[in-house]
């Protein structure tokens, strides 16, 4: 057994290195982990069944939605565009993936963006 206490994190390294970055270097980062989870949970991933939940992939493409809309006007065209497209490709692969298809304009993140067509 090792006397060396367990890592903890230095907070004020992470403050520090946190409050360099750019507010929209911040948005784009959480949204394509959203984006990358969302794929997860939709099954898009090589291992694809084994993690699939629409479920838990209809809140997290539903939350990448509504910060895309929010933040809409803080980022640039340049950012924001592939990320839009992003968006709408994982809300049709949510489709494809449901046995039982939303209503047009209910699907997740259609709220936001208003109905998805393929």
């Amino acid at each position: 057994m090792s006397d060396t206490p367990p890592e903890t994190p230095d907070f004020d390294a992470m403050t520090r290195d946190i409050a360099e970055v750019p507010a929209v270097e911040v948005i784009v980062t959480v949204a394509v982990n959203l984006m990358s989870a969302a794929a997860v949970k939709l099954g898009l991933t090589e291992e694809g069944e084994k993690h699939k939940d629409l479920d838990e992939a209809r809140k997290l493409v539903h939350a990448l939605a509504g910060l895309l809309d929010a933040s809409a006007t803080e980022i640039s065209s340049f950012h924001a565009a592939p990320l839009r497209d992003g968006l709408k490709s994982l809300q049709l692969a949510f489709r494809e993936a449901s046995s039982v298809p939303d209503e047009p304009g209910q699907g997740p993140g259609e709220k936001y963006t208003g109905p998805v067509f393929g």
